[in-house]
């Protein structure tokens, strides 16, 4: 028999029996929409982390801190590097200094390096006040670290200038009224730093207050803090959350302003506030050593190599990436749960399709054997079961599909109609890979189901299935 004959009796067997084909078909296409739905929801849960980490372009990023551990084994994937003897020593731990900062630069796949030291001041502007963290960077790399602007511009190059992170801004109270610190940021910040112009801050931390540092105190815990002027030249957009909470400033100028607060507080006593004199600690030269330095990497895949380059240098880096790597595992277990739930509905498809198709056979018995004694080969009949078995599964896994872009709308709908999604359109994502999978999974299903019918139907004999009533 022709390919095309097997195919058009086989449509007409389904046809003749609408109803049994019809509850066939819904099995396949509830085990195919659940599965389809189940995983496009963990699609959906992968996307969102990918979206609210990688906005900023914080997955090419690493953060390197000093570390107590460290190995001498450099090279990971074909990456190597030689450490300079200041920065790595059989003798001494790794310090993050230019040295370091040299040596990252030297690594396959690095784009942009940065140094960073830290110092906590209050900020005067106007009546207001602010306290947080200032943020000593090199200010040529600012654009490479991916800072985003929502107003204002960034520093230039060694520029004696100022940026505050978006939330930043929400530090300023008015300190008379005790009127602490609020983030909401559904309102407009207490304070407009661009446009007051030039402002101030101080390793004062109790300015401002009621009650406040004094020349008294001042004899007995080395000199008055001083007030140190600068520019605000920009505002950094809210969904920089890597800097969103600090003030930026070229390192330079950070490192001149400690120093100078170092040596009006040379006697380390206690300043305002319980800080000492070292507002970074320890007593160390500003220029020495940095608290951290930022690495960016050109893509996404060798985060993760540079990362354990670093590492083997001793020092102990950081990145989103590697949090994302570890959440995606988690993630794909979760999908292999949800689609494991689907799976069972796919699976209870298959046995209807068993069944359906052995029934055919009772009742198609003496058609079987017609069929053979009129020359039609096994592999004929064969190939006609296996035929109708395979469209039952293809039609409901197409059907299916339809069903879970439905679905998968109106979950989305139902997402955004309730609140806020952080920024994301979609919750339920279907690739077109799955689709493809779907469909040929379906088609699976019903082959393997329709095999032990179909070879029951082969193993037939004709005389006794003609005399089948």
């Amino acid at each position: 028999m022709r390919l095309i004959d097997i195919a058009v009796m086989g449509f007409s067997n389904l046809l003749r029996r609408k109803l049994r084909t019809f509850l066939t078909v819904l099995g396949v296409i509830i085990g195919a929409a659940s599965i389809v739905t189940m995983l496009s929801l963990g699609f959906g849960m992968k996307a969102a982390l990918r979206t609210q980490l990688g906005g900023t372009g914080s997955l090419t990023m690493i953060q390197v801190n000093e570390s107590y551990e460290y190995s001498e084994s450099y090279g990971r994937g074909g990456m190597t590097v030689t450490a300079s003897s200041s920065s790595s020593s059989r003798n001494k731990k790794p310090v993050l200094n230019a040295e370091a900062l040299k040596d990252f630069a030297a690594l396959e796949h690095v784009v942009a390096v940065s140094p960073e030291i830290n110092a906590y001041l209050r900020f005067v502007c106007d009546k207001m006040v602010g306290d947080m963290t200032v943020v000593g960077i090199d200010s040529s790399q600012m654009e490479n670290l991916g800072f985003e602007l929502s107003e204002g511009r960034l520093l230039e190059p060694g520029e004696d200038g100022i940026v505050f992170g978006h939330y930043a801004l929400y530090s300023f109270f008015d300190p008379r009224r005790q009127d602490w610190a609020n983030y909401d940021d559904s309102q407009p910040p207490p304070v407009d730093v661009l446009g007051a112009g030039k402002i101030s801050m101080t390793f004062d931390s109790s300015y401002g207050n009621r009650r406040q540092y004094n020349s008294g105190e001042a004899s007995s815990g080395g000199g008055r803090p001083k007030f140190y002027k600068t520019k605000v030249v920009g505002v950094l957009d809210s969904n920089n959350w890597n800097y969103t909470w600090s003030a930026y400033m070229d390192i330079n100028a950070l490192t001149k302003i400690i120093k100078d607060n170092e040596k009006n507080q040379a006697s380390g006593q206690p300043q305002p506030g319980g800080q000492t004199g070292n507002q970074r600690g320890n007593g160390r030269n500003a220029v020495e050593k940095y608290d951290l330095i930022r690495v960016k990497v050109d893509e996404v895949e060798n985060v993760l190599a540079v990362q354990d380059v670093i590492k083997n240098m001793g020092y102990q880096p950081y990145s989103d990436a590697e949090y994302l790597n570890s959440v995606e595992e988690t993630y794909n277990i979760i999908q292999l749960v949800l689609g494991g739930i689907g799976g069972v509905s796919l699976l209870v498809a298959a046995i209807g399709i068993t069944n359906t198709m052995i029934m055919s056979i009772y009742e198609r018995t003496r058609e079987i054997g017609v069929m053979k004694v009129l020359g039609a080969a096994i592999y004929d009949i064969r190939t006609l079961f296996l035929l109708e078995s395979a469209i039952i599964g293809l039609l409901g896994g197409a059907l299916g599909i339809g069903l879970s872009y439905l679905l998968s709308h109106v979950i989305n709908v139902l997402a955004a109609s309730s609140g806020d999604m952080g920024g994301l359109e979609k919750i339920s994502i279907i690739p077109p890979w799955i689709v493809l999978a779907a469909l040929g999974v379906s088609s699976l299903v019903g082959l393997v189901s329709g095999y032990l019918p179909a070879r029951r139907a082969m193993r037939l004999s004709a005389l006794d299935a003609i005399r089948a009533e």
